[in-house]
């Protein structure tokens, strides 16, 4: 359940979203707003139902002529997981592109992803170019975020994923960045209050002044209008989501993955990351009540990719290891360097929303209502 939502509890009959979700809107048959709208917007709007195959061989003719006579014609953010991984491998292999592969460390590699991003690399006989996130001030703005109470705690991590890779694309002038984003394991987005805009910088801002102790002079920020506006209308810099454009099935491509490279699968989406493993697996459960599961799942859903009956059984059982959720308190605590007891009193500690801040949501509302009405992108949050 959701602890800060006092609504009767309901499930979706198609998906297995829920009330989890405070914003969640059932239909006379039970349907929820997130199947609905994949139905009648998501699904008749992707391109791979309207010829996505040869619409993207055009994009990569396109991205090949740009990058003659250059030591790379795109980049590839790779962290390591499934979608990023295939991503690269797709890029190479069938498209016959030459992207650099482009890693940011902030400090939560998991060895399986270090030796996922290795074995691709050398695999496909690609370079590799690795930022370094500086870890003082990582700590400091992530430690900001356990105190100001809000669920998005790691937003800090992936706020400079995403500045460093634009500010990298714009400074070597990249045309071209590859997305592992894709609809068919994430037609279903995470509601707002789950996991706010990482992009938010006033955000961030707002948060880092009021709880952190050390100004961020490394760390990379971004924002809502310079990377969805400036960097593509301004400078040209598009951002391109191959996996959307070809049949994409999880399962399959984990299965070439680990046949063709020894590449190592994880027991869900986005556990390359220790933090992010501890932090969806772990703490939004606990502290939220938040199962991103539901999420996860209702997109392998709606693609055919998992019945609803197997997600159902999935759900029953608990979301982290109890087995290893102590070990896992220890090593973020002990990275974090705070006590356990320190990081369980945040657990305790009374809830925050976004909303509690300052924020650009209106700006993110505002623009989600123009890429709709335009056509622009298919999917995002609601």
């Amino acid at each position: 359940m959701n602890l800060l939502n006092p609504r009767p509890y309901q499930i979706c009959t198609c998906c297995v979203m829920d009330t989890s979700d405070a914003m969640i809107v059932f239909d006379e048959k039970g349907v929820c707003d997130h199947c609905n709208a994949y139905f009648e917007h998501t699904l008749p709007n992707w391109p791979v139902n309207h010829g996505g195959e040869a619409q993207l061989e055009k994009i990569a003719e396109r991205i090949r002529n740009e990058g003659k006579g250059k030591d790379f014609d795109c980049i590839i953010g790779m962290s390591g997981g499934i979608d990023s991984s295939y991503l690269t491998y797709i890029a190479k292999e069938n498209l016959g592109l030459r992207p650099l592969v482009f890693h940011v460390d902030a400090g939560w590699n998991s060895q399986e992803a270090v030796n996922n991003i290795e074995k691709l690399v050398d695999g496909l006989g690609l370079d590799l170019y690795t930022e370094v996130i500086d870890w003082n001030e990582m700590r400091d703005l992530q430690l900001a975020y356990f105190k100001a109470g809000v669920p998005n705690i790691d937003t800090p991590q992936d706020h400079a994923f995403f500045a460093t890779m634009y500010q990298f694309a714009q400074k070597y002038q990249v045309k071209n960045i590859l997305t592992g984003a894709n609809l068919s394991t994430e037609c279903v987005r995470n509601p707002v209050e789950w996991m706010y805009y990482q992009s938010d910088s006033v955000q961030l801002r707002d948060i880092h002044q009021q709880f952190g102790s050390r100004p961020l002079k490394n760390y990379p920020r971004t924002s809502i209008l310079w990377h969805k506006v400036y960097l593509p209308y301004i400078q040209g810099i598009k951002v391109i989501r191959p996996l959307n454009y070809i049949p994409y099935v999880k399962q399959d491509a984990i299965k070439l993955l680990v046949e063709r490279f020894g590449w190592q699968p994880y027991p869900r989406k986005h556990f390359e990351s220790r933090f992010t493993r501890f932090y969806e697996s772990y703490w939004l459960f606990k502290r939220f009540g938040y199962d991103v599961r539901r999420v996860q799942f209702s997109s392998l859903i709606l693609t055919g990719q998992m019945s609803r009956e197997e997600a159902l059984e999935e759900l029953k059982k608990s979301p982290y290891d109890e087995q290893t959720i102590a070990q896992d308190i220890e090593f973020v605590a002990n990275k974090l360097a705070i006590s356990v007891p320190e990081l369980e009193s945040y657990l305790e500690a009374p809830r925050r929303s976004y909303q509690d801040y300052k924020s650009q949501k209106w700006v993110y509302d505002l623009g989600a209502k123009a890429m709709k009405l335009l056509r622009m992108e298919v999917g995002g949050k609601r």
